[in-house]
């Protein structure tokens, strides 16, 4: 068969065609399963015509009590697969206040797509580096990066502001030294999401940028006119219909601002009856990535 097929297209065919798959970013193959049948969107109930936004059936007796073995402290052991911390370790990294440290996990250079997950008020890096908490969602993303050729970074902040922003550029620059082909996914939970935005509005970070993931987040119109948004970088927003902190509604319009001007690579989750934290819980992180890395520039 081999041998067929081989005089049949002649050398410089397939020259041509290995030519060819050399051009093709390598971000752009898809992210390989993994337990994709627990972590799966619960049934859709609601969405828009092109399937853009979308509002689940999430119930809390079935998604937190009959996912964990102690509820919001602790998912059951089949969600959960420790073997991604093998690829873990502590970096230390130069910034304009000193040294930081941050958790990370998968491929120290030369990685495929970089995922960086912010926390929200009250946090640091421990939580996006917990395996049991959110439904064992975060040991998820670490899993899919390790196992993907990725990197994840998780660090602490010391503020939303100014401090925090230098935290951002110097993950960046860092990830770009070490990675300089991969798309950088920035990802940030509830307070955390002003630091996206931020990123998002600064020229040089957007250029870096492969896009963007909104936890819970703060809605800001400005992020529909950022460097990012005009440069057509996908976003995507999850939240919870009953969040207390920052109402969905309010971020459904940031999020039909961006599709005003045509076909915007965006999409929204909303999840019925789902509190503040529900969006990290309940996101899927290989369906979110696969779609940003797809429509990443």
């Amino acid at each position: 068969m081999t041998n067929a097929w081989w005089m049949i297209m002649g050398r410089g065919a397939i020259i041509g065609l290995v030519a060819l798959f050399s051009t093709i970013p390598v971000a752009a193959a898809e992210i390989a399963p993994f337990k994709d049948d627990r972590f799966a969107y619960p049934a859709v109930i609601e969405e828009s015509a092109d399937g853009a936004f979308r509002r689940y059936d999430y119930r809390e007796m079935r998604d937190i009590n009959g996912r964990d073995d102690i509820p919001e402290r602790r998912a059951k052991r089949a969600y959960v697969d420790l073997g991604a911390n093998r690829a873990g370790r502590e970096r230390s990294i130069s910034t304009g206040a000193g040294s930081l440290t941050v958790n990370e996990f998968g491929a120290e250079a030369s990685a495929r797509f970089v995922v960086i997950f912010v926390h929200g008020r009250d946090g640091d890096r421990r939580l996006g580096s917990d395996d049991w908490r959110f439904g064992g969602n975060f040991n998820r993303l670490k899993n899919l990066a390790t196992r993907n050729g990725g990197t994840y970074y998780v660090p602490s902040l010391p503020d939303f502001e100014a401090g925090g922003q230098g935290v951002i550029r110097a993950l960046f620059g860092h990830a770009m030294q070490v990675s300089p082909q991969a798309p950088i996914v920035l990802a940030c939970g509830s307070m955390g999401s002003a630091l996206c935005v931020a990123a998002a509005r600064d020229g040089a970070l957007a250029s870096q940028l492969g896009g963007l993931v909104l936890l819970g987040g703060m809605p800001d119109g400005s992020l529909a006119d950022s460097a990012a948004a005009r440069a057509g970088l996908p976003i995507v927003f999850a939240h919870g219909e009953n969040d207390r902190v920052y109402d969905w509604r309010n971020q459904r319009a940031v999020f039909d601002s961006l599709r005003a001007s045509g076909d915007y690579p965006t999409r929204f989750h909303l999840f019925a009856t789902g509190s503040h934290g529900i969006p990290i819980r309940m996101i899927d992180w290989r369906e979110t990535l696969n779609f940003v890395l797809a429509n990443a520039r």
